[in-house]
């Protein structure tokens, strides 16, 4: 695949991209559909598929573009794919919704889960910077992808028992349309399952790997870092889907967990894309990585700020948080 991208010509390249875009999303959503109907069929708990396969798969195309890159040694794509997609996520698609309809902002959201996310990053920081895990330094290591790795199980663990005792206790439990997820999730047969888990799979490393190629191309043709690469073009066509099914939300007035999605999927970006990456192959960090995570935590504590003031997000501040994403873009074009 390397070899016809590179030799083909860069409109060409350009439909490549756009190909395993399309191969990486609907591979995830094969891959979930499979999965969930086999998880119902052994009467696993929907809110345990929401929390575990249902949300992971929306960073497998993350996944799989970041150990595609990392595998092949290109490591600032590896990287700035996870830090581009959060920020994206979250000053975007969250200040876009919020300019369409406010957003009220839960309280576990505000309580855990973005001081959580900004506790991730500060981790990605330090291993990244101090080889807190690995021996050396501006690398995350096997070991660094371990402890991220770590933290992740962690997390769905405290995820699952928190939903749990909610919905034991008879409290509505603070996740997205759990009663519409229980009837969505429907019971495929043994092997279409297995057919959807096996072909969605596949569809997701063809496309990480197209993904991978197209992306080097176009910054060895345009003159781009793959950091810039990795920050814009691929992270955003990574986080499209996100977009347009919050803007559709918005429309509806159903944007209610939209920040706790945006942040959740940012936790998962962290610790199980990056810590799958490095757990299979060391993944080297560059000054611009650093930056980068640095703007991530601002920009998280800028969103916890709105959030926590008033327990929603205003239009007002949905605003400037495009503005800002729109102030950053500039910058890493311009650096």
């Amino acid at each position: 695949m390397e070899n016809l991208v590179n030799s083909s010509p860069l409109i060409l390249v350009l439909v490549f991209l756009v190909i395993g875009f399309v191969f990486l999303m609907k591979g995830a959503d094969f891959f979930v559909e499979g999965s969930s109907s086999i998880a119902k069929r052994l009467k696993v708990p929907p809110i345990i598929i929401g929390l575990t396969i249902v949300a992971m798969g929306t960073s497998l195309p993350e996944t799989a573009v970041s150990v595609t890159a990392s595998l092949v040694n290109n490591n600032e794509l590896a990287v700035s794919n996870v830090v581009g997609s959060n920020i994206f996520n979250l000053m975007v698609v969250v200040g876009v919704c919020s300019i369409l309809t406010p957003i009220l902002v839960q309280k576990e959201t505000i309580r855990r889960d973005i001081p959580f996310s900004m506790i991730c990053a500060l981790l990605l920081l330090g291993l990244g910077i101090l080889a807190a895990g690995d021996t050396i330094g501006m690398r995350l290591g096997h070991l660094d992808g371990m402890i991220l790795l770590g933290f992740f199980a962690g997390y769905i663990v405290v995820m699952i028992q928190s939903a749990m005792k909610a919905r034991a206790a008879g409290k509505n439990v603070d996740m997205e349309g759990m009663e519409e997820l229980e009837e969505e999730i429907g019971i495929l047969s043994w092997p279409k399952s297995i057919l959807f888990i096996v072909g969605g799979a596949l569809a997701i490393a063809f496309g990480g790997d197209l993904t991978v190629d197209a992306a080097s191309r176009i910054a060895i043709d345009l003159g781009m870092s793959q950091t810039l690469v990795g920050l814009t073009i691929v992270s955003i066509g990574t986080s499209l889907p996100e977009l347009v099914t919050s803007v559709v939300a918005a429309r509806k007035n159903e944007v209610d967990m939209a920040v706790g999605n945006a942040v959740g999927s940012n936790i998962f970006n962290i610790l199980m894309v990056l810590g799958v990456a490095s757990a299979i192959n060391p993944v080297a960090l560059i000054r611009e990585n650093i930056i980068d995570i640095v703007i991530l935590i601002v920009f998280s504590l800028i969103v916890w700020i709105y959030a926590a003031t008033k327990q929603r997000i205003s239009r007002k501040e949905g605003i400037s948080m495009v503005c800002m994403y729109l102030i950053y873009a500039g910058y890493i074009i311009w650096r």
